[in-house]
């Protein structure tokens, strides 16, 4: 460690360039990070929320809860209990006078089953006919406040926003709660049908004919784009740790070839190898943790100072491992120029 220091005091151009690549990476890792937890959330906070384990669905809905029908004796047949609530989704757009157009989902629930039964709010109370909505607060960050009106897809008569709730998004849209009477005609559904999916806070299977029952892992894997976009960013996530491992290999690498007459003179000197190779490593991971800590500030003012529109989650356990990631990075580029250390003859670098 000493030997370590001592180096990095003297070298302070080298060694601030290589801290300053090191938040670099960091902080975009952090960042990428975080914006793919958000993303991930947005499309499951709706889900998360209810503490769903399954999802039951009719078979021929490509795993889709808005492409599910449910008639009202296959629900019948399923035997709900307390568990168990019946949801019915539509895709809708809400449209206002002064208000852009917002894609949203709407949910028509039960007020019986626990999901309506749970729903916290953060303002209002929850809808008492089929013309009132709960939404979730991206429509006040849309202007949208208590009591205000809007139409969804073509229907003339509009609903009025009687709460907000947080965290409630499913694909990456804001939901609309409302009743299932109310999500019946924005499908234009005949008489039989009576909702989308049966959500299960255990894990059931189902033995009624026309529906499969699904965990949530493979509900929200199936959820569009949502696998792609994970492994998009779990790439690009790799990536940049196999760079930062090839930037901390090249510079420490020159950095030892540059003091190999040094490690030399202290060969011969007597110290053992152990201590030498101790300081390379030493000199890694002060450098690399100096350039985490450094990313993690401008990670949390990035945070403090981002709009709430922008959707970026911070999971300390997920960064931590992250960072936790680029040290082991660091040690294993650490050890690469070490093997110089190891190898290098007094005789050969003082006599040449």
């Amino acid at each position: 460690m000493f030997l370590a220091l001592r180096e990095i005091k003297k070298e302070k151009l080298r060694s601030g360039l290589i801290i300053a690549m090191i938040v670099l990476i960091s902080y975009l890792i952090f960042i990428l990070t975080s914006l793919a937890l958000g993303l991930a959330r947005e499309n499951t906070d709706a889900l998360d929320s209810w503490g769903t384990q399954t999802v039951i669905l009719s078979k021929d809905a490509n795993i889709q809860m808005g492409q599910s029908l449910l008639s009202s004796k296959q629900v019948d047949d399923s035997a709900m209990t307390k568990e168990d609530a019946l949801v019915g989704q539509a895709t809708v757009v809400a449209k206002a006078s002064g208000h852009e157009k917002l894609s949203a989902v709407f949910l028509g629930l039960r007020a019986d089953d626990f999901i309506a039964k749970n729903l916290t709010l953060t303002s209002g109370h929850k809808p008492t006919s089929s013309r009132e909505l709960v939404v979730d607060e991206a429509f006040k960050d849309a202007g949208y406040k208590l009591g205000d009106t809007f139409k969804l897809n073509s229907q003339s008569r509009p609903y009025t926003i009687v709460g907000f709730t947080k965290n409630a998004k499913m694909n990456i849209a804001p939901v609309v709660y409302g009743q299932l009477s109310a999500w019946a005609g924005l499908k234009n559904l005949r008489a039989g049908w009576v909702g989308s999916a049966i959500v299960s806070r255990k894990k059931v299977a189902t033995s009624v004919k026309g529906l499969a029952a699904y965990t949530r892992a493979k509900f929200v894997s199936e959820l569009p784009g949502y696998s792609a976009q994970n492994m998009t960013f779990e790439l690009m996530i790799g990536f940049l740790m196999i760079i930062s491992l090839i930037i901390i290999a090249v510079f420490l690498y020159i950095l030892t070839i540059q003091k190999l007459p040094n490690y030399a003179v202290m060969r011969v000197q007597g110290i053992p190898s152990r201590v030498l190779v101790g300081g390379t490593l030493s000199q890694a991971l002060l450098l690399v943790g100096s350039g985490l800590v450094i990313g993690v500030l401008l990670t949390v003012i990035t945070a403090v100072a981002m709009p709430a529109a922008v959707p970026m989650a911070f999971d300390v356990p997920i960064l931590a491992a992250v960072g936790a990631g680029l040290l082991v990075m660091a040690v294993i580029g650490a050890l690469l120029p070490a093997r110089s250390v190891l190898k290098v003859d007094p005789m050969v670098v003082i006599g040449g």
